[in-house]
């Protein structure tokens, strides 16, 4: 069932999308996740509808039963210290966002200056390696999240070779992107919800 709930548990972060963007983003191969969907389309977990896949209500309740099931079998006092500490980090990345979005407080960033954007590029790679040891940790206490260090280790890499939309863009595995869902991942892990945790100030 891991197969399944990884797939699942990606398709609801991701909500309506391809095949090859899902594979991509949890590293398998591009056939074998069509393979994937297709079972999950057959059982009633999700639809699809031109090229693109999304769960189903079947497959929210199928996924929260599979989530529950995961969560008996970790740590979750483990889990729970990691959360505490990925908040540190959490207020760090949002303080950056806040920087690639607004020179200052009036001020929205036109990325036309480029040691400004460079500076703040160079605090996303200090923020990473900072974050490095606590994700390995993370990956450690729930081995399915196995895929985010790549995931983030690639769009980093495509934000320091140029391409800086690999920054925050909402529809790619941007860094902001991943990070939101490994956000949405500890959140359920720990058995949280994101309302909650958004009223605490914690939500990215």
């Amino acid at each position: 069932m891991t197969e399944q709930l990884i797939v699942l548990q990606a398709l609801r972060l991701k909500g309506r999308v391809r095949a090859t963007d899902l594979a991509d983003s949890v590293g398998v191969d591009p056939a074998a996740m069509t393979t994937d969907l297709d079972a999950l389309v057959a059982a009633g977990f999700a639809a699809e509808a031109n090229g693109r896949y999304k769960t189903t209500p079947e497959g929210r309740t199928h996924l929260s039963e599979l989530l529950d099931a995961e969560r008996a079998t970790l740590d979750t006092d483990a889990l729970t210290d990691a959360y505490e500490e990925f908040d540190a980090h959490n207020d760090d990345l949002k303080a950056l966002m806040s920087r690639w979005q607004l020179k200052d407080e009036s001020t929205p960033n036109d990325h036309t200056d480029a040691a400004y954007d460079a500076a703040v590029v160079a605090d996303l790679r200090a923020l990473h390696e900072r974050f490095a040891p606590l994700l390995t940790r993370i990956v450690e206490q729930a081995p399915r999240l196995h895929h985010y260090p790549a995931r983030f280790a690639d769009a980093l890499g495509k934000v320091e070779s140029g391409d800086t939309s690999w920054f925050a863009r909402p529809i790619a595995d941007s860094y902001h992107t991943v990070w939101f869902e490994l956000h949405e991942e500890l959140i359920g892990l720990t058995g949280r919800t994101r309302a909650a945790e958004a009223a605490a100030g914690r939500a990215l």
